[in-house]
């Protein structure tokens, strides 16, 4: 059975910063591209991140040069460092085994004063 467990979500002031984790099991985690979607309140659901296997890197506009994404095979996790964090941030952050349909449930984070 595969899970994906997200952890790391909170409340965090604008500029601030947080680091997302994803422990997977059930999977053989290092032969899969790994990443991070989010969906904020009437939104649809968006890609953040993602991770290949030999660690290529790719994300959104909206996220370039503030959030890294970063894998450590031996612990079966994907990190997802969030930093110079806005308003705009606020939602559910998804972490997903690409090209399948394993999501995890969901942490939270909010961006507020």
């Amino acid at each position: 059975q595969v899970q994906l467990v997200e952890s790391g979500g909170g409340l965090v002031q604008p500029g601030g910063s947080l680091r997302l984790s994803c422990v997977a099991s059930g999977i053989m985690f290092r032969m899969y591209t790994m990443g991070w979607y989010r969906q904020a309140p009437d939104k649809q659901r968006e890609l953040v991140a993602h991770m290949s296997t030999g660690g290529s890197e790719g994300y959104a506009d909206s996220v370039k040069g503030r959030f890294a994404i970063s894998r450590d095979n031996a612990k079966n996790t994907v990190y997802l460092q969030m930093n110079s964090l806005k308003p705009e941030d606020t939602a559910v952050y998804y972490c997903k085994v690409m090209s399948t349909t394993y999501w995890g449930q969901g942490t939270q984070v909010t961006v507020s004063s």
